[in-house]
């Protein structure tokens, strides 16, 4: 008896007709990375959702049930499991949370989001096609940051677990310290190209031996 295949699902065809903003720089940053020194990668389609809720109100107290929290102040992250929350305002966040969170793949947060915002003042948004992420690790990661970003990243300020909105590169971006050696970078889709290739020309010189 012939075996015959799976049809896709709809959520596989979305997930297949999606092209990330950073996808033609895909070997470039493979062939840029060293191992154990600094590694760039980009991790598509990552959902994000913008949300706007004044501090302490009663919207904000349900969309802190659907998140895991919503975080109190600048570089503050907040959340639960897989689902993260970033402070970019007093009023201002945004979530991230796997690809499959995404409702065209059968993900219920952003459903769950909008329920919870219901009629009342402030916004949930869908983002997901608005940024793309870009993950630098490696014990390099933060000199090639600082060749482009005017925060302090010293591990005394700028710790594990904190996030703030800058500019690298002049090109604005969120900025998560995710691990000791590694930073994700929010860049808008329009300026992925750009960024991407300047940290991989940031990268460059630890491609040759230190000079004593």
């Amino acid at each position: 008896m012939a075996e015959t295949a799976a049809s896709p699902t709809s959520a596989d065809k979305n997930l297949a007709a999606r092209i990330s903003p950073a996808r033609q720089l895909a070997e470039a940053f493979a062939a840029g990375s060293l191992p154990g020194t600094v590694e760039l990668t980009e991790l598509p389609f990552l959902t994000m959702v913008g949300l706007r809720a004044a501090a302490g109100s009663d919207v904000a107290q349900r969309l802190a049930a659907v998140t895991g929290g919503l975080p109190a102040g600048s570089g503050a992250v907040a959340g639960n499991g897989d689902v993260s929350v970033l402070w970019l305002g007093p009023s201002e966040f945004l979530v991230v949370a796997p690809t499959e969170a995404h409702e065209s793949l059968g993900g219920g947060l952003i459903p769950a989001l909008r329920d919870a915002l219901g009629s009342d003042a402030g916004q949930v948004v869908d983002l997901s096609a608005n940024r793309t992420t870009f993950e630098l690790k490696g014990p390099r990661a933060r000199a090639v940051l600082e060749k482009g970003c005017s925060l302090d990243l010293h591990p005394r300020v700028f710790k594990t677990g904190t996030a703030f909105s800058t500019e690298i590169a002049n090109i604005p971006a969120g900025l998560w310290k995710t691990g000791e050696d590694t930073f994700r970078i929010f860049p808008r889709a329009s300026f992925a190209e750009f960024l991407g290739r300047w940290l991989l020309d940031a990268m460059r010189e630890y491609a040759s031996p230190e000079v004593p």
